[in-house]
């Protein structure tokens, strides 16, 4: 079973029209001419097709303030109302696709978990699932600290406190800033209820300092490796990778070209990029940690770019299970191929929600 820890299913849905219930090539036919997130990859349809068991959906929203060549022309948000409104938005989208297909469970604790995993066992009298952990992106939404509990109870479970600047982490990686006052708060909050940090977008001197101060489960869903990215501040270092490491968290691998090699511009031939280049960061957090026990998928497909800027050997979510096969290739030994596409994130899980 794969799992991909970080897709902005309803971003796509609500926000640029994408069914995603349809089959791809039936979304693909209804957009001939790529939009400003590209040629679509990813559909509900397609992810089952590849065999993904479990994705984390995002709930992101877009500050009125940034600019993003791959998310220009959606709705942004100006206040913290506004944010709020967008994300429970986002998040409600997650529960009525849970209510209303059968294939699709909201994954909230270790029970609704193990119900996924279940369906994906061999001889399962069940067909198999879809489990997706909400995950918030920019944690503006949350209009106080003691919100968080609200969100809690609603099934969020992963608290990412910046995208870009947000009034909790003056530390998204452009400005190298830390955490604020309120940043602390929330942490403190959090913790009470065992939310899940995510250390994506954050600045280093930032994400240091939540796993400083942070005692509960932290994780970058969509993150590489700096030293093979011509040392973009956007990816981790390799002293965040070894902390990450050392709090026993789980790094995710972008798939986006521009993510994994330095040299790629977006618009270049995607043949410059393959999976050599997707196994070369895995590879990079195994050698550095020594084991296979903290670096999953996070792909980040449809999240800003499109089936033109991914490894030349994939193009859509249907082709994830390469990556297993390439590992395979570059000698990795089938148990930890296996964490690598999808036990680490449920590991992950299980100690969060024990």
């Amino acid at each position: 079973m794969i799992v991909d820890a970080h897709l902005d299913l309803a971003y796509n849905e609500l926000v640029y029209g994408r069914n995603l219930r349809q089959p791809l090539a039936k979304l693909r036919a209804q957009n001939p001419k790529p939009g400003p997130r590209g040629i679509p990859i990813v559909t509900i349809p397609e992810l089952q097709k590849g065999g993904v068991g479990l994705v984390f959906g995002t709930l992101f929203v877009m500050p009125a303030a940034y600019k993003v060549t791959g998310l220009d022309g959606g709705e942004t948000y100006h206040t913290a109302e506004q944010a709020h409104r967008q994300a429970m938005a986002q998040l409600d989208y997650y529960h009525r696709l849970a209510d209303e297909d059968d294939t699709i469970r909201l994954v909230t604790d270790s029970a609704s978990l193990d119900t996924v995993i279940a369906s994906h066992e061999p001889g399962s009298a069940e067909p198999p699932l879809l489990g997706i952990v909400p995950l918030m992106e920019g944690a503006d939404p949350i209009r106080e600290p003691e919100e968080a509990e609200l969100w809690h109870a609603r099934g969020l479970r992963l608290i990412g406190l910046a995208w870009d600047d947000t009034r909790y982490a003056h530390g998204a990686w452009r400005s190298g800033e830390g955490l604020t006052g309120e940043g602390h708060r929330l942490l403190e909050v959090m913790a009470q209820f065992r939310f899940i940090a995510d250390l994506t977008h954050m600045s280093e001197r930032a994400s240091l300092e939540t796993l400083e101060r942070y005692a509960g489960p932290v994780v970058a869903t969509h993150s590489n490796v700096r030293d093979l990215v011509d040392g973009r501040p956007r990816h981790l270092s390799n002293q965040q990778i070894s902390l990450l490491g050392e709090r026993n968290g789980v790094i995710g691998i972008v798939l986006f070209n521009k993510f994994l090699k330095a040299d790629y511009q977006t618009g270049n031939p995607n043949n410059m990029v393959t999976l050599n280049d997707v196994v070369a960061h895995i590879d990079h957090i195994c050698q550095l940690l020594g084991d296979a026990d903290h670096v999953g998928i996070g792909s980040d497909f449809d999240g800003g770019f499109g089936a033109a800027d991914i490894p030349a050997e994939m193009n859509s979510a249907a082709d994830l299970p390469l990556i297993a096969a390439k590992l395979h290739e570059k000698g990795y030994e089938e148990a930890h191929i296996s964490k690598i596409m999808g036990e680490n994130w449920v590991n992950l899980l299980r100690r969060a929600w024990a």
